[in-house]
């Protein structure tokens, strides 16, 4: 069962935005550029959740794991930058359910914070034209700090911000990357059902509870003990 927290990070790529129609629009139109065959949104799909450098990597090889050819990448890279940077948002949007389980967390008193691997180039502006960035207390992106998730740097220092101990903070993410983060730093940790996990069931990564939407967070937590 939950412990009921003090506080609640929350995940941006897959938690609270569906950014994969602006990251497939940029990664193909970069392919486009270099002359080389476009990508299917599933593969894409699969690609997203360690930031936009590890995502043009993968485009380039068109999988998951590997490295592309150094002087590829020295010409691929600056050509996606520029175009997410003008592509941030016209494309992306919040899941349904998103609004209500902000609205909700709000209303109790949480304190809530923003922490994602995206660079804050692109997650200031996508949670601004999302109309989502006054939410949050405090926002951590992947250049934020030395070291993202899963390392669990973020989340420690979003709770000594806020002064609260791990053991009352909670993390809402997607992937096996906020599953281990949270687990390192003593965080309960509850998973969005829809998010991107390199096409594998969060489920096999056993956090505290599953939720198919945000709605679902105040049946959850006024739940938990």
């Amino acid at each position: 069962m939950l412990k009921k927290p003090q506080m609640v990070l929350i995940d941006v790529d897959g938690t609270l935005v569906d950014s994969v129609p602006d990251l497939l629009y940029c990664v193909n139109e970069m392919l486009k550029q270099l002359g080389m065959p476009a990508h299917t949104e599933a593969s894409v799909r699969q690609w997203i959740g360690n930031g936009v450098e590890r995502l043009t990597r993968r485009a380039l090889i068109g999988q998951l794991d590997g490295e592309p050819d150094d002087a590829l990448f020295e010409r691929a890279y600056p050509i996606f930058l520029e175009l997410y940077k003008e592509n941030t948002s016209k494309r992306s949007c919040l899941y349904p359910g998103v609004v209500e389980g902000l609205d909700y967390l709000q209303r109790v008193g949480y304190k809530l914070g923003c922490v994602t691997n995206k660079a804050e180039q692109f997650t200031h502006p996508l949670l601004k034209d999302l109309g989502v960035f006054e939410r949050f207390a405090i926002v951590i992106s992947g250049d934020t700090l030395e070291k993202k998730k899963p390392d669990p740097m973020p989340l420690l220092h979003v709770a000594e911000h806020f002064g609260v101990a791990p053991g009352d903070a909670l993390m809402l993410g997607d992937s096996v990357s906020d599953v281990k983060a949270a687990r390192a730093a003593g965080f309960q940790i509850v998973c969005m059902s829809y998010g991107y996990n390199h096409g594998v069931d969060i489920r096999e990564a056993n956090p505290d509870a599953v939720i198919d939407s945000m709605a679902e967070l105040e049946g959850l937590l006024e739940a938990a003990g």
